[in-house]
């Protein structure tokens, strides 16, 4: 069975109680590989080699690209500033091309041919898991800097981007705050909105918000006619949107075509940001979208951080939560390997707990038992500039729970069928 047959099946039976997986969740990011491989890593020298791979070309290419170049001015930062323990970064740039075994293949030459120290990118969840077994194969790390659907701890990557509990359940309670009580979901076809969505019904029905219909298209797939159709049919209060990367723009086109308005029919989405806003083919005023991080966020940090990216990339580019989590990983790393004293993996891992950077968000800490970090939870509102107004934020940082243990609704037997079926 492929992935997402094993998901729509084992995410049936989650929620029918019908069977009772063993369990596969609890695992921590201090656990150990079954075997590892020796590191050919070379810092005896002036400087360090590190892996950035994205796609920059396919369907993901429209949001990936901008995270190569902000790691790319992480680095030039960096360097500037003397380099992390001195040594300058050397970045290898790979193409992942919107194909997960490309990110495994070159994963593996980034780690065995080109011996690079660490390893930052990968977008979609499939592209994560695709890198997950070579890194781990190798003791290489990963800095996977986009939201996703949590259920996984490697100590071989550190996650940047948003778990469920930072960005989905913070979008269910809001949407609970403005009295929606019928939700319909629309998902690109592939592990992170299918996790996500099974998770999403769980939390709806303990917040007393139904679901009137769950639709998926293919991820390299744009036509969403027939399933706006049903949205129109169904009528919901708000539409949760798991779409990623270009097949968004078809969603949005199939949506206006079909006469839906944020006035009427409002979407909360958790892919598109400030850079994919403006690209959608028609207005998307209005509609809201949780994240962690917006180019509206105030702060000395955030000023720095915006100004930086204009004068690297053009006045006209914006910032975006995904390539701001891009830019904190660079500086973790470095913050993580001068307090381990060592670009060692295993001596990282030891001194990352705690490890902080003051980012463009708020100040993000490391748990180094599960290698997420602390997020603000954001929703924001779209404006007529393609920006978003901040309507909604969380008291402070959460702290991340990759496996959902603090919530009573979220039982253990639905945690390990659904790691199952993710794979």
């Amino acid at each position: 069975m492929n992935s997402r047959t094993r998901l729509t099946a084992a995410a049936a039976v989650v929620l029918v109680a019908a069977a009772t997986l063993s369990a596969c969740g609890g695992a921590k990011a201090g656990d150990k590989p079954a075997a590892a491989g020796k590191s050919c890593v070379d810092t005896s020298g002036d400087t360090v080699k590190l892996g950035f791979i994205n796609s920059l070309t396919g369907a993901m290419a429209i949001s990936e690209k901008t995270v190569s170049k902000v790691l790319d001015m992480a680095a030039d930062e960096i360097n500037a500033s003397g380099g992390i323990m001195g040594k300058k970064i050397e970045p290898i740039q790979e193409d992942g091309a919107t194909d997960w075994p490309t990110f495994a293949e070159k994963t593996e030459k980034l780690l065995t041919d080109d011996c690079v120290a660490a390893i930052f990118g990968g977008w979609t969840s499939s592209s994560r898991k695709a890198m997950k077994p070579v890194v781990e194969k190798n003791n290489g790390l990963l800095f996977y800097p986009v939201q996703y659907e949590g259920l996984e701890a490697s100590k071989n990557i550190y996650y940047t981007g948003a778990t469920t509990n930072q960005q989905i359940l913070p979008a269910m309670e809001f949407l609970k705050s403005k009295g929606v009580k019928t939700l319909f979901l629309a998902g690109s076809d592939y592990v992170f909105p299918r996790t996500a969505n099974a998770i999403i019904k769980l939390y709806a029905k303990e917040l007393g918000i139904k679901i009137v219909g769950e639709e998926y298209v293919p991820l390299d797939k744009d036509d969403w006619t027939t399933q706006v159709s049903k949205i129109v049919e169904a009528k919901p209060d708000f539409v949760f949107n798991t779409i990623n990367g270009s097949s968004n723009v078809g969603f949005i086109k199939a949506y206006t075509d079909a006469g839906l308005k944020a006035a009427t029919t409002p979407i909360i989405s958790v892919s598109i940001a400030e850079e994919e806003a403006p690209n959608m083919g028609a207005s998307v005023e209005g509609q809201y979208a949780a994240w962690n991080y917006f180019e509206s966020v105030k702060s000395p940090a955030n000023e720095k951080f915006i100004a930086a990216w204009k004068a690297f990339d053009g006045p006209s580019d914006v910032t975006s939560d995904p390539m701001e989590a891009a830019y904190d990983s660079l500086y973790l790393y470095k913050a993580m390997v001068e307090k381990a004293g060592s670009f060692d993996v295993d001596k990282i891992n030891a001194a990352s707990d705690g490890v902080s950077f003051d980012a463009p968000e708020g100040t993000v800490v490391v748990d180094g038992e599960n290698h997420h970090i602390s997020k603000p939870g954001l929703i924001g509102q779209i404006n007529a500039d393609n920006q978003f107004d901040i309507v909604w934020s969380s008291d402070g940082p959460i702290e991340p729970d990759p496996f959902l243990k603090g919530y009573d609704w979220f039982p253990a037997a639905t945690r390990d069928a659904l790691v199952a079926a993710a794979g």
